[in-house]
């Protein structure tokens, strides 16, 4: 018997299944984990391109944080396409207008990206605040009120009890 080694990214896509209406918690990080989205220009960009329809077709984004190397999404999949293939080309536009602002030669994004499919009964609203309660958690703001670079689908409710730094 041979034992198969499921380290590095063959693990993360390992079991992956897309199930349309299904909301999945995605995080993707830069390439090398540079903090690209410390540049705030960057950010920007980003920022806007993620509220771009484009992106999601029948899918839907229902919360997000930029982090300085990192993105969180939560992602309610639509019909016909898969969490690959949305995940793809949400990293591609958003490297490529990312680009126009900062030229690099470097990979923008790594190549794999974690998902986890919520269960039906979990609670979408916790995990949205989860999400955009990241920054406090690194200990980069106080509050996720004063970090700029989020949004999610129950603003204000989401926002009036995040978590707040001692």
């Amino acid at each position: 018997m041979q034992i198969t080694n499921h380290h590095g990214h063959a693990a993360l896509r390992r079991g992956r299944y897309s199930e349309p209406g299904r909301n999945y918690l995605i995080t993707s990080t830069t390439a090398q984990r540079q903090p690209l989205f410390d540049d705030p220009d960057i950010a920007r960009v980003a920022a806007r391109t993620l509220h771009e329809q484009r992106l999601w077709r029948n899918s839907e984004l229902l919360a997000w944080v930029l982090m300085p190397d990192h993105v969180h999404l939560l992602v309610r999949l639509g019909d016909d396409e898969s969490l690959s293939r949305l995940v793809a080309r949400v990293k591609t536009i958003v490297a490529r207008q990312a680009r126009q602002v900062r030229a690099t030669g470097l990979p923008f994004w790594s190549a794999s990206f974690h998902d986890h499919a919520l269960r039906h009964d979990e609670d979408l609203l916790a995990v949205a605040r989860y999400i955009i309660a990241n920054p406090v958690r690194a200990g980069l703001v106080r509050s996720a009120l004063d970090w700029p670079f989020w949004d999610c689908a129950w603003l204000p409710h989401a926002a009036s009890d995040l978590i707040e730094a001692p």
